[in-house]
C-alpha cells in the first residue's frame, strides 16, 4: 500500500439528517477538520469508500448560552473555542482547546473530532510497511497487542485533550443516528478498549456538547515532550466543587477516565497527598510512547496535585 490517498467519494451534507443518511452508505466515515483523518488516510489506517464532510452543517456550529449552561456545536473549531468568551467560563475547556497541537491545527480541528480522536500507540501510528513488518497489531489486522502480548485487548492510549476538560464539568453529548437522537454523559461515552473505545453505533455522529453551569474554577494541564504540537503523554483536568475536586485524565488509559476521589476538601498537605495517590491509582499508562509508563504515572499525579493546590 502506498502513502498516497485512497480513492473515495466526498459528500458534503447540509443538515444532520443528510449526514446520517450519507453515513448509512457502505464504507462511509466522517470528516471534520481532518487533522487526524488525513494522516490516517495517508498511512492506510483509514480506507473509506465515502467521506462525509460535516463542515457545512449549520446546526453543528456555534457556541451559545443554554439556560445557565452552554451548547457547543460539534463542528466548532478549537481555535474559536479557545477564544470564545462563553467557553472561557469553563477554564479547563478553554485551556485544553488552546494547547492542542499548533495554531494551524487548531484553526481547523473541531471539538467533536477531538472527542473522537483515534487512540494512539507506537505500534499503530506508523507507515503501512512498518506495521506489516511487525505482523500488524491487535488494533489493525493483527492478533497480538505488542504493548501487552499476553493480554486480550488493545492498550492503545486515548490522547484527546478536550474530553477530560469537559468531563469535570458534567458534559453530555447530543448524538444523532438512524434511530433518532439521544443524550449520553460524556464520561459514559467511552470504554476501556483501545481498538473500540467509542460507544457510537453505526451511522451515528455527535451533533453538540451540552454543559451545565460551571460549579467552580477549573484548569487543565498536560505532560508532553515539546510544548507545542505533541499529543499529551498524560493530561489532567480538575474542577473545584463544594466538596473538593472532580478530576479526569487523558493520555494514560485507552479512554479518558474520571478519578474516584470522594474526599472532603482540606487545605493541609495530607489532602493533596491523597489526591496525588488517587491519580496514580487511576492512571494506567502502557508502553505506547517512547516515555516510560512509570514516569508518566508519577508525573501526572504530581501535576494534578500542583494544579489542585493552585485552584484551592
Amino acid at each position: 500500500m502506498s502513502e498516497l490517498l485512497p480513492d473515495f467519494t466526498l459528500v458534503r451534507p447540509a443538515t444532520v439528517a443528510e449526514a446520517v443518511a450519507a453515513l448509512a452508505r457502505e464504507g462511509a466515515q466522517i470528516l471534520a477538520g481532518g487533522t487526524d483523518k488525513l494522516v490516517q488516510l495517508r498511512r492506510g489506517l483509514a480506507v473509506p469508500d465515502v467521506l462525509v464532510d460535516i463542515g457545512a452543517i449549520d446546526e453543528m456550529q456555534g457556541v451559545a448560552a443554554e439556560g445557565e449552561g452552554l451548547r457547543i456545536g460539534a463542528a466548532v473549531t478549537l481555535a474559536s473555542l479557545a477564544r470564545d468568551p462563553l467557553a472561557r467560563a469553563y477554564a479547563s475547556l478553554a485551556e485544553a482547546a488552546a494547547c492542542v497541537a499548533a495554531p494551524g491545527h487548531r484553526a481547523v480541528a473541531t471539538i467533536g473530532g477531538n472527542l473522537c480522536l483515534d487512540t494512539r500507540c507506537l505500534y499503530y501510528n506508523q507507515s503501512h510497511w512498518w506495521r506489516q513488518s511487525n505482523d500488524f497489531c491487535l488494533k489493525y489486522q493483527g492478533t497480538v497487542c505488542h504493548v501487552a502480548p499476553r493480554g486480550n485487548r488493545c492498550r492503545a492510549a486515548f490522547s484527546g485533550d478536550l474530553a477530560p476538560a469537559l468531563m469535570v464539568h458534567g458534559a453530555t453529548l447530543e448524538i444523532a443516528g438512524p434511530e433518532g437522537r439521544r443524550r449520553v454523559a460524556l464520561a459514559e461515552f467511552y470504554v476501556e478498549d483501545g481498538a473500540g473505545f467509542l460507544t457510537l453505533a453505526p451511522g451515528e455522529l455527535i451533533v453538540a456538547i451540552h454543559l451545565p453551569a460551571p460549579a467552580g474554577p477549573s484548569a487543565y494541564a498536560k505532560l508532553r515532550v515539546r510544548k507545542s504540537i505533541d499529543f499529551p503523554l498524560a493530561g489532567v483536568a480538575l474542577a473545584r466543587t463544594e466538596r473538593g475536586f472532580d478530576i479526569a485524565l487523558t493520555g494514560t488509559n485507552s479512554c479518558p477516565k474520571m478519578v474516584n476521589f470522594d474526599v472532603p476538601f482540606s487545605p493541609d498537605d495530607a489532602y493533596f497527598t491523597a489526591l496525588e495517590k488517587a491519580v496514580q491509582k487511576a492512571a494506567s499508562p502502557q508502553r505506547t510512547t517512547t516515555i516510560q509508563p512509570h514516569y508518566r504515572r508519577l508525573a501526572i499525579a504530581a501535576l494534578a496535585a500542583r494544579t489542585a493546590r493552585a485552584l484551592a
